[in-house]
């Protein structure tokens, strides 16, 4: 797929020179970076969470006497998670835009 991109892609960049070629370069890398920028942050995101309620969990099961302390901390804990996500897409939206 990104050998067939790479084909696509290399006739645009062969009608422009000059500076336009580094318009056209930069009009290309961004939104590609942007996605890849936001993959990375949803990904690592999501493996994040679910080790905090893997540890939510195992935390209930061991003592469930605890559940209003720990049901705190896990939903605080994702929402700091999910802020961060946020976080990501706006400063990715702002660059892109």
């Amino acid at each position: 797929m990104v050998i067939a991109m790479l084909f696509i892609a290399s006739p645009v960049f062969a009608q422009v020179s000059g500076a336009d070629a580094t318009a056209a370069a930069k009009a290309w890398a961004i939104p590609i970076g942007a996605s890849i920028g936001m993959g990375i942050a949803a990904g690592i995101a999501g493996l994040g969470q679910g080790r905090i309620a893997g540890s939510a969990a195992e935390a209930l099961a061991r003592n469930p006497g605890a559940r209003p302390a720990i049901q705190l901390a896990l939903i605080l804990g994702l929402a700091f998670v999910e802020s961060l996500v946020l976080f990501t897409f706006v400063m990715i939206f702002l660059k892109a835009a």
